[in-house]
């Protein structure tokens, strides 16, 4: 595993200075200047209109042993870059705040030495008071993710809730820890914590999870949608399911992989899924979240680059993490239709 994180300036299209032009590498690149003082008082051409914005702490865990122990195919390790790559040229609100923390890489069989120094700097970033955003790795991140959220101090005295837009459920009860089994394990801490276990699943596929699976969802509580009952004709019934999720936690952890997005979407992924969750409905509940004021840490997991056409799952990826900074920053989608809506934006017309 390397010992440091390593945070590095994006490049991408640039249509020239003001918020009206800025993208996600200004808003990166920003962070960067300004976390180094290269330049005392000056203020970048793409920075924020307001130094007390939340951040968003981006961060990669390039991981694939988890996926190697599950048995799947690997290669997510390589997926941070892609996800940074598909986002580096999508359009920034003006007030968007973004560090991008770097990766932690895990070398071999290393995993459980990677997830602890993942759970560090996610720590660190909650402690900052950042969003932190995780780019997968395999969902052995989960784990890491639950013990930066554990160690942070942020969960004192509230009821965690984690939601999982996933086609399968990460309950295997496997004795060596792979992809397949952080939530298991987390369910083991929490019981032993004497918290409860809140954990729901959208997008579960039926023919793709064990009826020892389902059996140990039932007797852990874990709630669930099917894929199948998750199509755009039933979205109102998918954002029922969260509301009732939300009215029962104080934070929420989010942990998005992409196998619950269709293969025509997401081909990019170590399972690809014959039927999926339309990207519609996802990013409905991504924007559905982000918007509760109860999120307090993401992820983004099983991305596998060797396996993906035209950076499709790369795209989706990218696109789910742009609506979720978005709506959780409070800030509107910036899609002026007349003049009075562009000068509020600060663009003075010719």
């Amino acid at each position: 595993m390397t010992p440091d994180l390593s945070p590095t300036r994006w490049a991408g299209r640039d249509d020239g200075p003001g918020p009206e032009h800025r993208r996600w590498h200004h808003a990166v690149n920003d962070s960067l200047a300004n976390a180094a003082k290269t330049a005392p008082g000056q203020k970048a051409a793409h920075a924020p209109s307001s130094a007390t914005s939340r951040g968003i702490a981006l961060m990669g865990f390039r991981s694939d042993e988890g996926v190697r122990r599950n048995r799947g195919r690997t290669g997510a390790a390589e997926a941070p870059a892609a996800i940074r790559a598909a986002l580096t040229s999508l359009s920034a609100p003006k007030a968007l705040v973004v560090r991008d923390l770097g990766d932690v890489t895990v070398v071999g069989d290393g995993l459980e030495e990677g997830q602890e120094r993942l759970g560090r700097e996610i720590s660190d970033a909650l402690q900052a008071g950042n969003l932190p955003v995780v780019l997968g790795g395999g969902h052995e991140t989960a784990f890491g993710s639950y013990l930066g959220l554990a160690a942070s101090g942020a969960l004192a005295g509230q009821r965690l809730g984690i939601i999982n837009l996933d086609a399968h459920f990460d309950l295997r009860a496997d004795s060596i820890p792979s992809s397949g089994t952080p939530f298991r394990q987390i369910a083991e801490l929490e019981a032993a914590a004497g918290r409860p276990f809140t954990y729901r699943v959208v997008g579960i596929s039926e023919a793709n999870n064990t009826l020892d699976l389902f059996q140990t969802a039932a007797r852990l509580g874990v709630e669930h949608l099917l894929d199948e009952d998750c199509s755009a004709s039933a979205l109102p019934a998918v954002k029922d399911f969260v509301d009732r999720f939300l009215d029962g936690v104080d934070a929420v952890y989010l942990t998005i992989d992409l196998d619950v997005l269709p293969a025509h979407t997401a081909p990019g992924v170590s399972a690809p899924a014959a039927l999926g969750v339309p990207m519609e409905v996802i990013l409905a509940v991504c924007r559905q979240l982000s918007a509760s004021s109860k999120l307090v840490h993401v992820d983004v997991v099983e991305l596998n680059p060797r396996f993906d056409i035209d950076n499709r799952t790369a795209r989706a990826a990218a696109r789910l993490v742009h609506a979720i900074a978005s709506e959780y920053t409070a800030l509107p989608r910036e899609t002026p239709a007349d003049p009075a809506s562009l000068l509020k934006l600060g663009i003075e017309l010719p």
